[in-house]
């Protein structure tokens, strides 16, 4: 499976997104699994079909611009909003860049690196080995570049990341992701109840870290990518749910700026997993 990574790493942006909005449209039609998950997501956020039909396809791109992003040679990415950054960066008070499941998250990372990171103030993102055995050098070693780096999802990749943040260095989460149980709190997501982190306001509230939302924009036909960067409108509330209740707020207006480019599919609202007690967890950090 390296192997074909490697191969299709090869082939031009615009051939791997078509491929991609072909194999979108294949699950979408295959799992009825997930084509009722993705309506009733769809549904939830009130869509109309013109605004969510280009998403069914992007779910493919998304995976088939790996082998380019993670092997292949760099990628056409420009900036929008890119002084917050240089603002942010003069204070030397660490970022916190939160990024939706919208459009490619992993191009916010790798640009971030190449413009900032390498031999300035490199960022750190929570890493969390996959479940394929097969996909964990080839995820690694996306990971290992520089002016990005790792931090395990247990109390010791928390601590590594607020000790970045207090050197004035950045982190990166997607704060619509589902956290293990304890690690969050019920808020609401498009009108629903969804179990949602706090590991970003806690973060904030601890290291004083400015908070900037950060997504990467898929352009048509292979031409690249617009990583935008803008701030949150309003300072975090010091209430732990509150604060988080506005994250969340500010990730679906995000989502509704491209609905044709979030991840609808994504078990947004599923119960949250068991924390295992093991040595080392996380516990009640987020």
């Amino acid at each position: 499976m390296t192997a074909l990574f490697k191969l299709l790493s090869f082939l031009p942006l615009w051939l791997l997104h078509g491929l991609g909005w072909c194999m979108g449209w294949l699950a979408f039609l295959a799992s009825p699994t997930y084509r009722g998950r993705f309506l009733a997501n769809v549904a939830q956020a009130a869509l109309a079909p013109a605004q969510w039909r280009g998403a069914v396809g992007a779910a493919g791109q998304l995976v088939c611009e790996l082998p380019r992003l993670w092997l292949g040679a760099p990628v056409p990415a420009r900036w929008e909003g890119a002084e917050h950054v240089d603002a942010a960066l003069a204070q030397d008070r660490g970022i916190i860049f939160l990024t939706p499941h919208l459009g490619c998250f992993e191009i916010a990372a790798q640009a971030y690196a190449s413009r900032y990171g390498v031999g300035k103030k490199p960022m750190t993102v929570l890493f969390r080995p996959p479940r394929q055995a097969w996909l964990v050098p080839l995820v690694s070693r996306s990971r290992a570049r520089e002016g990005l780096q790792t931090a395990p999802t247990t109390l010791a990749g928390v601590k590594q990341m607020i000790k970045a943040l207090k050197r004035g260095e950045c982190v990166g989460l997607l704060p619509d992701q589902v956290p293990p149980a304890g690690q969050g709190v019920w808020t609401p997501f498009f009108g629903r109840d969804a179990y949602t982190m706090t590991l970003a306001v806690r973060l904030a509230a601890q290291t004083g870290a400015t908070v900037l939302l950060a997504w990467g924009q898929r352009l048509s036909w292979g031409r690249g990518f617009v990583v935008h960067i803008q701030p949150l409108t309003q300072a975090l509330s010091a209430d732990v749910p509150e604060a988080t209740a506005q994250i969340n707020a500010a990730m679906e207006s995000l989502v509704r700026a491209a609905p044709h480019q979030y991840l609808w599919g994504y078990a947004r609202y599923k119960e949250p997993r068991a924390l295992p007690a093991v040595p080392n967890a996380p516990g009640n950090v987020a």
